[in-house]
């Protein structure tokens, strides 16, 4: 079956840290852009970091530069997303996804989305 599956999740306090994950089952990210995304009810679906297999290039968005880090294991078949000091505006569903190309926040033009695993910054 082909899927994506993010885990890492859950409660942390402002200023802290996590780490997500996103395991590909019936394919790899390889020649792919492994990318999360994130939606909350305030912001809608926001783009947040593509790692490019094929140049290994990574572009990450501007509201989070410098505290998310994306990666990729040498298998390019698990996508990382480390998360520092976390804010309460960082509340989110966080998605990870896949496609050849640039897809940004569209949803509904990628090859690959994982079901999600939501996060929540709170004191």
């Amino acid at each position: 079956e082909v899927q994506l599956v993010e885990s890492g999740g859950g409660l942390v306090q402002p200023g802290g840290s996590l780490r997500l994950s996103c395991s590909a089952s019936g394919f790899s990210f390889d020649g792919l852009g492994a990318t999360w995304v994130r939606q909350s009810p305030e912001k809608g679906t926001e783009w947040l970091s593509t790692f490019y297999t094929y140049e290994n290039s990574t572009f990450v968005a501007a509201s989070v530069r410098g505290r998310f880090t994306i990666s990729v294991d040498s298998a390019k078949t698990t996508l990382y997303l480390q998360m520092n000091d976390l804010k309460p505006e960082d509340t989110a569903v966080y998605y990870c996804a896949a496609d050849e190309y640039y897809r940004g926040d569209y949803q509904n033009l990628y090859d690959y989305w994982g079901q999600g695993t939501p996060v929540n910054v709170s004191s």
